[in-house]
């Protein structure tokens, strides 16, 4: 009977862990798509970070009422609405492309990643529910560990499925076009930016057929629906352990996004000053980005490896350090040593999203949990607002003798920065709890 249940628990974790590298593949195709719809719409960089603003703003959005609607229902069901929502927000990209215009895009990105909220909300908590909770961290790196291969397929379709066949005109060229060649451009290009989404869409649903009628099983309990949303809101403010880890996972978050999105600025300017075409500085940073996916991806079994000896928080607090210097570099090297640094820093972020996680709802039971589950995807609001900060230095121009993207570099510089402490901080209180037991 043991080994039937254990059975059943591996079989929920090995069906579940597809959606973490889903939703992998939907931000990491995704990162790209600033520099390609600057270009496709003849936009500055800042409008085009609202790409990311449009994708994590879902995240923020949907995160409370789909912690609501998994404490009433079940984490299946929540599962299920957020794999419904992704489908639709990806099929959106077909009359968008037809239409030709900005802002449905931005729409069919905010459906998109409702869904990704409803997901992430439900999956995290649903993997920390399976088993034992002082397994729980691992369990949940190891699930996450899953999320980048599914970002480096994201990254693989991005370079061969967009990025190489979009128009070769560069920025510069595309403004000396009539009006007719340009819109006879911009409407191919819309077109191979849509068809990977279409795939997507499909792929979500197929998956959503099969869990639908899978049982999962989870260690989860309900209270039937009876919901003090204030009091558990008191609860969760007044927790440290929950606060801590909402701001840095705000802070965590940016830094992600803005490494992963203005390694293509960052490596572009570098490039073209080595003598390439835009387009071929552009499909070369993507990769870096690429060699920068697959250190993230190593280093989070890894990292997963170094938890038996090494407490979480210690890792969290050794890793943002280290982030931290490698972010610095990269502002004042000029050269390639800079975008060797920008690579190197997705090691140090492997661990970051699942560990501040854990961390987190460690000290909550399972109802709190499910609510300050949502409070920790709401704090994925970090990459909806800091990229635009970002974007908005790399418009403004060189500073004191560094470049402009380089000199944005300090955004996630002060987020990495932020990460450290609030890691000490947790490091701190383990000390004292183990001292006071």
């Amino acid at each position: 009977m043991s080994n039937t249940k254990n059975s059943k628990i591996w079989l929920s974790f090995a069906v579940v862990t597809i959606c973490f590298a889903l939703w992998g593949f939907a931000n990491d195709i995704t990162n790209p798509m600033v520099k390609a719809f600057s270009k496709i719409f003849k936009m500055s960089v800042a409008d085009g970070a609202l790409v990311q603003t449009a994708f994590y703003g879902g995240y923020f959005v949907l995160a409370l009422p789909a912690a609501l609607f998994i404490r009433r229902f079940s984490y299946k069901s929540g599962i299920l609405v957020g794999l419904l929502l992704f489908a639709i927000g990806s099929f959106l990209f077909l009359p968008a492309a037809g239409w030709g215009l900005y802002y449905p895009f931005l729409i069919a990105y905010f459906l998109l990643t409702c869904g990704l909220s409803f997901l992430e909300t439900s999956a995290n908590p649903f993997i920390l529910s399976l088993g034992d909770s002082r397994r729980a961290a691992f369990r949940l790196n190891l699930a996450q560990a899953f999320n980048p291969i599914g970002s480096l397929l994201g990254m693989y379709v991005a370079i061969t499925m967009i990025q190489q066949r979009l128009s070769p005109l560069s920025t510069a060229d595309r403004a000396l076009l009539s009006e007719a060649e340009f819109e006879a451009v911009k409407s191919a290009d819309l077109a191979v930016v849509s068809q990977p989404y279409i795939g997507l869409g499909i792929a979500v649903v197929v998956l959503a057929v099969v869990i639908y009628f899978l049982p999962l099983t989870s260690g989860e309990t309900s209270d039937g629906g009876r919901i003090d949303l204030v009091k558990t809101l008191s609860r969760l403010i007044t927790t440290e352990g929950f606060r801590s880890g909402f701001v840095a996972q705000f802070f965590y978050v940016g830094a992600q996004i803005m490494c992963w999105t203005f390694i293509i600025q960052y490596g572009t300017e570098l490039f073209t000053n080595q003598g390439l075409t835009e387009v071929e500085a552009e499909v070369l940073s993507q990769k870096y980005n690429i060699v920068a996916m697959v250190l993230f991806c190593a280093f989070r079994f890894v990292c997963t490896l170094l938890m038996r000896f090494v407490s979480e928080a210690k890792l969290l607090a050794l890793f943002a350090g280290l982030a931290t210097v490698l972010c610095s570099l990269v502002i004042v090297l000029d050269g390639v040593g800079g975008i060797y640094c920008l690579v190197a820093i997705s090691a140090c972020m492997s661990l970051m999203f699942p560990t501040i996680y854990s961390l987190a709802l460690s000290k909550l039971d399972a109802d709190d949990a499910k609510i300050g589950a949502a409070g920790q995807i709401m704090a994925i609001l970090g990459g909806s607002v800091l990229p635009a900060v970002q974007a908005t230095i790399i418009d403004g121009g060189p500073i004191g003798g560094i470049s402009a993207v380089g000199a944005s570099f300090v955004v996630p510089l002060i987020s990495f920065v932020v990460v450290g402490i609030v890691a000490l901080r947790f490091v701190r209180r383990r000390r004292i709890e183990q001292i006071n037991s």
